[in-house]
C-alpha cells in the first residue's frame, strides 16, 4: 500500500493542541519537527559555531514547526484526512491569539518501503520508567542496565512508549501492578501498555481498540515478548452496548492511553467495571483539561491518588 504523507503546519506553542486533535482523530504516530529545537541547538553549541554551516543554518531558521504523518493512499485516509482538515480549521477559529500557526496541510505520496524506513530509522532503544528498555525487533541491545526488555514494533499503530502519555502510563503500572491483577486495556494500540503490565505480573484479560489492525499488532507483539494479553475486542465501547458487555467487569486495574473526551465519557463505565477499591491509570490528557477529567472521575466516584504530568500531558492514578 502506498501513504499520503501529511505535513500540518504549526507553531511550537501549538504542538500540544495538533497532538490532541490527530489522537481525536485516530492518528496517534507521527514526525515532529520543532522549530525551536534548532535554536537551542545553536544556543548550547555556541562556542562551536565555526563548524556550522551557515547555509544550513539559514535553511533551518526558515523552517517552520510540523508535524508529518501518514495516511493510507484509499478511501479510509481520504475521509480520515477530510475530517483532519475540518478539525483544524475549527482549531484555527479557537486560536484568537494566532499563537498556534497557520494550521494548514501540506501533501505528498510515499511509497511503502520507504515510509517504513522513514520511521524505522528513528526508532532505537531507549529505557523507560525503573524497569523497561524498549526495543524494537531490528535492533540489538548490547547492555539492557538491568532493564527487562521489551520488545515492539508498533507497524502503522500508536505505541512505541517514546510519547510522553505512554511513559506515564507505564510509570504508573510501575507502581500499581500486583501479581495476579486483572487488567483491561482500552485503547491498546500497540499493545504496549498491556505487555508491560503483563511482563510486571498482571493477568491481562482483554484489550480494546476502535482498530482492527492495532488488535492484530498487538498480539503480535505480546507473542515477541512472551506474554498473554487475552482477548482483542474492537470498536467503540461508548456507542456499541455489546461490546461495552462484552468486554466483562470485575477488573483490578483499567489502563486508558486515550483522549480527555473519551476518559470523561468512558468515566462511569471504567467505575462500574473495576472492582471495589479498582484502579484507573488514564492519560492521553493535555495539561489544560487535567481539570476537567478530574471532575468527570471524581463523579463517577474515584479518588484520585496521584496526578502525573510531563510539559504538554497528564496522566491520573484513580482509586475506585
Amino acid at each position: 500500500m502506498d501513504w499520503k504523507e501529511v505535513t500540518i503546519y504549526t507553531t511550537t506553542a501549538g504542538i500540544g493542541p495538533v497532538e490532541a486533535l490527530l489522537e481525536e482523530n485516530g492518528v496517534e504516530g507521527y514526525v515532529l519537527e520543532d522549530a525551536a529545537d534548532f535554536e537551542e541547538f545553536l544556543k548550547d553549541t555556541e562556542i562551536y559555531w565555526d563548524y556550522v554551516d551557515e547555509d544550513l543554518v539559514r535553511e533551518k531558521r526558515a523552517q517552520e514547526t510540523c508535524l508529518k504523518i501518514y495516511l493510507p493512499d484509499n478511501g479510509e485516509g481520504a475521509k480520515q484526512y477530510a475530517d483532519i482538515r475540518l478539525a483544524l480549521e475549527n482549531l484555527k477559529a479557537r486560536d484568537t491569539e494566532h499563537a498556534w500557526g497557520r494550521l494548514c496541510t501540506e501533501t505528498a505520496l510515499t511509497r511503502q518501503e520507504d515510509w517504513e524506513w522513514g520511521w524505522k530509522q528513528y526508532f532505537k532503544p531507549f529505557p523507560v520508567g525503573r524497569n523497561f528498555m524498549i526495543k524494537p525487533s531490528w535492533e540489538n541491545v548490547d547492555d539492557a542496565q538491568g532493564r527487562r526488555i521489551l520488545e515492539i514494533d508498533p507497524a502503522s499503530s500508536f505505541g512505541t512508549g517514546s510519547h510522553d502519555t505512554t511513559q506515564l502510563c507505564m510509570a504508573a503500572l510501575e507502581d500499581c501492578v500486583k501479581p495476579g491483577d486483572r487488567l483491561l486495556d482500552m485503547g491498546t494500540g500497540s499493545g504496549i501498555l498491556a505487555i508491560a503490565a503483563a511482563m510486571l505480573g498482571a493477568e491481562v484479560q482483554a484489550v480494546v481498540d476502535i482498530d482492527e489492525n492495532c488488535l492484530k499488532t498487538a498480539q503480535e507483539n505480546a507473542e515477541k515478548n512472551h506474554v498473554s494479553i487475552g482477548r482483542g475486542l474492537c470498536g467503540d465501547a461508548l456507542r456499541d452496548a455489546k461490546l461495552a458487555e462484552d468486554i466483562g467487569a470485575g477488573y483490578d486495574i483499567i489502563v486508558a492511553n486515550i483522549v480527555a473526551d473519551v476518559i470523561i465519557g468512558m468515566a462511569p463505565m471504567f467505575a462500574d467495571k473495576l472492582v471495589p477499591g479498582g484502579t484507573l491509570i488514564c492519560s492521553g490528557i493535555l495539561n489544560e483539561r487535567a481539570d476537567e477529567v478530574r471532575a468527570a472521575l471524581e463523579k463517577s466516584g474515584f479518588v484520585i491518588l496521584s496526578h502525573a504530568n510531563s510539559d504538554d500531558w497528564s496522566a491520573f492514578t484513580a482509586k475506585k
